[in-house]
């Protein structure tokens, strides 16, 4: 956002410059998670290494880091709730509802103050799965990201009945449609503001066979998606407008195992490969009809899943480690 400044000749009306400083400062700082000191000058807290959270058999799927509450945003596949973290580890209950089963990719759409969870069951979480909904389920909820109050609920698998689900991970568009992978079914789904859902693009080249399909997924403000395919690494870019003339992006990267993106910029993608243990970096010189690798940031055997944004350029991997795992980490990737 920009902003215009227009100055009077008279001194009676000119404002003094420390006095514009001052207000341009407080301006700024309301916007952005810095503080202001007495003179007028911006800080901003310094962001951590890494973060290591004790919370045992959580396995955290999804992350999203919250710039307006300073805390990251963490889902569960074992536990079904979702809880916060701050950079001193703790861990706080932000929603729970019978139905999160399994909550697995997050989107925090923070201009309208909503986080958008996806919602399945592959059988992990022991206490809330059922015979009705193991494999079967894929669903949205959708809280208000401030408070945690679930304010909607969409069946999404109810649009295929006769197939397999897994609800994996979300996009959200300029004008705040949802659009969610199914890793079990060749499908993307596609959630209006107001909870109407439909079939927004079903294809077997989407299929993951008996392995997962469809993993990741980021709005391009090109007016596409970017998709990644866990089981061969297929990297998939959808026009909004015409879905069914998706193409392959061709790239000169293995993503085999590819899980969670970040659209870091219009020519930048990160792509989190849980299978290689690795976060590729790609760049793009022509809207994604290809791509090449710019760097790359090994993990180590930790199990990552998925990538978030945190202020301008950091960027934190999310480690959930194994499910009886008595810790998680979330940790920022260095390239």
């Amino acid at each position: 956002m920009s902003h215009s400044f227009s100055s009077h000749k008279t001194k009676r009306f000119a404002m003094p410059r420390i006095v514009r400083l001052t207000v341009l400062a407080v301006g700024i700082a309301g916007l952005l998670p810095g503080c202001v000191d007495d003179d007028g000058n911006i800080s901003f807290p310094i962001a951590p290494n890494g973060i290591r959270v004790a919370q045992a058999g959580l396995s955290p799927e999804g992350v999203q880091y919250d710039e307006l509450n300073r805390r990251f945003v963490v889902s569960s596949r074992t536990r079904g709730r979702i809880g916060t973290v701050k950079d001193d580890s703790t861990y706080t209950i932000l929603a729970d509802d019978p139905r999160l089963i399994s909550t697995i990719g997050l989107n925090l759409d923070q201009s309208r103050s909503r986080l958008l969870a996806a919602v399945s069951d592959n059988g992990a979480n022991t206490t809330r799965s059922t015979p009705a909904t193991l494999r079967r389920l894929a669903a949205l909820a959708i809280f208000n990201s401030n408070n945690g109050s679930l304010t909607r609920y969409v069946d999404l698998g109810a649009l295929r009945p006769n197939q397999n689900h897994f609800a994996n991970d979300i996009a959200v568009d300029l004008q705040g449609n949802a659009y969610v992978t199914d890793s079990s079914s060749p499908i993307i789904y596609k959630v209006t503001p107001q909870g109407v859902a439909s079939v927004f693009l079903e294809d077997p080249q989407l299929s993951g066979g008996t392995g997962f399909g469809l993993n990741g997924i980021v709005f391009h403000p090109g007016g596409f998606l970017l998709t990644a395919k866990s089981n061969d690494g297929t990297l998939y870019k959808v026009p909004l407008n015409n879905p069914g003339s998706f193409t392959r992006v061709t790239t000169n990267q293995n993503l085999t195992g590819a899980d969670g993106l970040l659209l870091q910029n219009a020519q930048t993608l990160l792509v989190v490969s849980g299978g290689q243990t690795t976060v590729f970096r790609l760049n793009s010189p022509d809207n994604w009809s290809t791509s090449t690798t710019t760097g790359t940031f090994a993990t180590g055997p930790v199990s990552p899943t998925t990538i978030t944004r945190r202020g301008l350029n950091d960027a934190y991997v999310l480690y959930p480690y194994q499910a009886t795992s008595p810790f998680f980490e979330i940790v920022k990737a260095r390239f």
